[in-house]
């Protein structure tokens, strides 16, 4: 049985989902288990001298990907969870100390996360109000973060957003909209506040 046709059965069968995500997850804990994380070293991609500091929170499983680009650092008390949809990032981008990041997730490359920050393609369900918040299970919309942005601390990138390259985002920011290439945003709900002009070669203020 090939690899493929296996996933597919097991993607098909509740019963043997739940079974194999039981052996992977701890179901209360909801993270894998030290005997999945014993073998994360076969399935995590790390490029060529990238670093994962040792005390990186690494909720990471072999179902769905996580690469790592080359020369890229996640520095101390970041949160990695790819358990409900991949985590890639690129070459050459540094994530900051006590960022989270919960896919499904794309950050490109030269991209600099500062502290406290939180991208996730991960939503609760609600809508049901004779049903616990915590029982409606989740949604998922991808977050993608182009090459060459900067993203001042403590700001929040929800679900389903896309930014585009050469971006500044100011501290305490919350995204929940597309950004743009070559903007700067700041804000609750983030706005644009300057664009690069590419005629004038200079970067302009956006009225608001």
């Amino acid at each position: 049985m090939t690899q493929i046709s296996l996933k597919e059965k097991i993607k098909n069968s509740p019963q043997l989902k739940r079974l194999v995500l039981n052996l992977i997850m701890h179901p209360v804990k909801t993270r894998p288990r030290w005997t999945t994380r014993l073998f994360q070293f076969l399935y995590l991609k790390r490029g060529k001298k990238s670093v994962i500091y040792r005390s990186v929170r690494k909720d990471l499983v072999p179902f769905n990907n996580f690469s790592l680009g080359r020369y890229s650092v996640i520095e101390d008390y970041c949160t990695l969870n790819n358990a409900v949809g991949d985590v890639t990032i690129g070459d050459y981008t540094r994530i900051g100390m006590s960022n989270t990041i919960i896919g499904p997730v794309q950050i490109g490359d030269k991209v600099n996360l500062a502290q406290n920050i939180v991208v996730s393609g991960l939503n609760h369900n609600f809508t049901d109000v004779n049903t616990p918040i915590s029982d409606q299970g989740v949604a998922t919309k991808p977050v993608i973060i182009g090459n060459n942005v900067w993203i001042g601390a403590n700001v929040v990138i929800l679900p389903g957003v896309t930014i585009g390259e050469h971006v500044v985002i100011g501290a305490g920011s919350i995204v929940a909209r597309n950004i743009p290439s070559y903007a700067v945003v700041v804000g609750n709900p983030a706005q644009v506040v300057k664009e690069y002009d590419f005629e004038k070669k200079q970067w302009v203020k956006k009225l608001q």
